[in-house]
């Protein structure tokens, strides 16, 4: 097996045990026994339990740039991108959350030790902002001063409203259609969409 395959099984053992016993409850001897590897080549590529930890929460991010990646090269309106953009990225730290179980409350209370490892992530996370709102801009659909400012005030807010959302605290009073209609005309409101497209 590759250095890059071992690596890659050790982490998605360690996901699975963390979402089954919780981070506290899992030792780094559960993970090499789970994953039939040794102690000692567990520590070859993780110094400890947070370095693990990490590298979950990491893979976890990855996946969630590759689906906004895919989002940006939809042959859609960059309106209708933006507006995905938004609802995958919410959607997909949603479903992680639910999926890896005890990781939850972990995901939560430790959210500035993942911090840490969102960096890449922001920084690709606006960058594709930053695409498409270029792209916006070039067709006429949105009028925007500054694209550097925009792009990081969109990816910081979505990044705010994570923990409420995930939680059921935002539009959970209202359906999905009226819900969408109101985040569809404060963001695309924002950014200087004509009227006449707005009106759907």
């Amino acid at each position: 097996m590759t250095v890059s395959k071992t690596r890659a099984k050790l982490v998605d053992v360690a996901r699975q045990l963390f979402a089954k016993m919780g981070v506290e409850n899992t030792t780094m001897n559960d993970i090499a026994l789970a994953s039939k590897k040794g102690r000692r080549t567990l520590y070859t590529y993780f110094k400890s339990k947070e370095d693990i930890y990490l590298a979950v929460v990491e893979t976890e991010l990855d996946i969630l740039s590759d689906m906004m990646k895919r989002v940006t090269e939809k042959p859609v309106s960059p309106d209708e991108k933006l507006i995905e953009m938004i609802y995958t990225h919410l959607d997909a730290v949603k479903e992680v959350v639910f999926r890896n179980g005890t990781l939850r409350a972990n995901f939560f209370r430790d959210i500035w030790r993942v911090e840490k490892v969102r960096k890449r992530f922001d920084a690709t996370e606006i960058q594709l902002f930053k695409e498409v709102l270029s792209e916006g801009m070039a067709k006429g659909v949105f009028e925007i001063d500054d694209l550097d400012m925009t792009a990081e005030i969109i990816h910081y807010s979505v990044k705010g409203i994570e923990a409420p959302y995930i939680r059921g605290h935002v539009g959970a009073h209202l359906d999905d259609d009226t819900r969408d209609k109101y985040v569809t005309r404060l963001v695309l409101g924002a950014l200087g969409k004509k009227k006449e497209l707005t009106n759907q």
